[in-house]
């Protein structure tokens, strides 16, 4: 199948770490053009540079997705660069594996902050160039902790949860202009190396503490397929999303999981 995807052009964000890194090298397989807007300059370069020897052009531009305007100042320098977007993945995500009684407001914001705003602000500042073209996709990465809770992510999966009803919503207004907005949910998706994953990524921090080795070999066990997720797994559904073979698809919140929800 040909997934016309070759000179498209992605921005990824938070394209520098595990499941961004993974969704970054499989557009460059596919000879699209990405983007990968990054807080972390130093992995974004690191993992810029690992696609480009795959195929297509990739760049890293730094972003912090809490700021529209470090957003909207990527989103223009994207056009500069390629003439054109044709896809928004917003893949960026933080959480701490922590009840919510423990965790200090600071911590919440954060949470809110990435989470929610970011995903609004990158739409936002990519909808005038796609709503002009008449043409664009935003796929969003959710987390089946926002299609149905989960323990020790209260606000997290407020957030995911509110990333899904936005995407729904925004579906509904921007379809008649040939765009397509849609989300996917992963379960735990752990990076199969360190390296996979920058200094500011979680999985350098408390999630790695929390999803040893040992962890991961329990919590597979709930998991119908009886294993934990890969970044290409989710990298996969994305490309697809992406592609015009789902032009039919929009509204939608598609889990990636193993069966880990069935909804």
């Amino acid at each position: 199948m040909d997934l016309n995807l070759a000179d498209k052009t992605v921005i990824v964000t938070g394209g520098g770490s595990n499941i961004g890194r993974a969704i970054v090298l499989a557009f460059a397989k596919e000879k699209s053009n990405v983007v990968i807007a990054d807080i972390d300059e130093v992995q974004a370069q690191k993992v810029a540079k690992e696609a480009a020897s795959l195929s297509g052009k990739v760049i890293a531009i730094k972003t912090d997705v809490t700021s529209f305007d470090s957003v909207a100042a990527m989103v223009k320098g994207t056009i500069e660069e390629f003439g054109k977007l044709d896809v928004l993945v917003n893949n960026v995500g933080w959480t701490l594996d922590r009840l919510f009684m423990e965790k200090t407001r600071s911590e919440w914001e954060k949470e809110v902050n990435i989470n929610f705003w970011g995903i609004v602000n990158c739409a936002r500042a990519v909808l005038d160039h796609m709503i002009e073209r008449k043409y664009g996709k935003i796929i969003s990465i959710g987390s089946d902790a926002g299609r149905m809770g989960e323990y020790r992510e209260a606000v997290y999966a407020a957030c995911k949860g509110g990333v899904i009803a936005l995407s729904k919503s925004l579906a509904r207004e921007l379809g008649r202009y040939g765009i397509n907005v849609n989300v996917v949910c992963p379960g735990v998706t752990v990076p199969e190396n360190p390296e996979y994953a920058g200094e500011l990524s979680m999985w350098k921090g408390s999630m790695a503490q929390v999803f040893t080795p040992e962890a991961q070999e329990k919590a597979a066990k709930a998991y119908p397929l009886r294993r934990l997720g890969k970044p290409e797994d989710i990298a996969n559904a994305v490309v697809f999303l992406a592609s015009d073979a789902a032009s039919y698809i929009t509204g939608q919140t598609i889990s990636v999981s193993g069966g880990y929800t069935m909804m």
